[in-house]
């Protein structure tokens, strides 16, 4: 699939110099960045969905800790 993102001339600068960093292309480096984003953001979500049921499962505990 192709997607065009156009960058900030210096945000550009700064991806080029990374992948010559990383001995990849800049394809490869922007894939990389945005698995580790995706990733993270997923995470968060699953943290947040799993503490809302601990809230619901244990609420009266909660209650009673907060005391």
């Amino acid at each position: 699939m192709v997607t065009t993102v156009n960058l900030p001339d210096a945000l550009h600068e700064q991806l080029k110099r990374l992948a010559e960093e990383e001995h990849r292309s800049m394809n490869a480096t922007i894939v990389v960045a945005l698995e580790e984003y995706v990733s993270a953001r997923s995470r968060g979500a699953r943290v947040r969905e799993l503490a809302g049921e601990v809230v619901q499962r244990d609420a009266e505990l909660l209650r009673r800790l907060a005391q």
